[in-house]
């Protein structure tokens, strides 16, 4: 058999096809649940989030979140001039989309919350919470690592 350039190209382009076909098959494996199902409502939502950052922003006193390594903890300290709140905590684990929960928001009668770390996932974790006092919201996210 002679090789030629008209056999050089159908084997170049045979092994471009190749790889193109190889790709798309390992792209179908990966995994896309960091990208949130509903993004277009989250869009929407987008100012309401923004005015809860402002609301934040105003506070003399904003929300404390602390990792209590120590006592395997997480200690929510919210703002004194509020005596009633109330929303959700929400644990996201970048790595893992399978390992987020979500918790009401129940601080005790001295205004903190704890929210025991044992048995969560090592790592990295976003603490969002979406609270309400006063008829106002506010958002306060702080990254950890446990």
């Amino acid at each position: 058999m002679k090789f030629n350039w008209g056999t050089g190209i159908a084997i170049f382009f045979t092994i471009f096809v190749l790889a193109l076909v190889f790709q798309v098959y390992e792209s179908t494996k990966f995994d896309h649940s960091l990208v949130s199902n509903d993004y277009y409502a989250d869009d929407l939502a987008y100012q309401q989030h923004y005015d809860k950052l402002v609301n934040t922003q105003q506070l003399q006193e904003g929300l404390k979140i602390w990792n209590k390594k120590q006592k395997e903890e997480i200690e929510l300290v919210f703002p004194s001039e509020f005596s009633e709140v109330m929303g959700e905590v929400y644990f996201f684990c970048p790595s893992d989309a399978k390992s987020d929960f979500r918790l009401m928001v129940q601080p005790g009668p001295d205004r903190v919350q704890r929210i025991p770390t044992h048995g969560l996932r090592r790592g990295l974790w976003k603490v969002k919470v979406d609270w309400q006092a006063e008829g106002k919201g506010f958002f306060k996210e702080e990254t950890i690592t446990l």
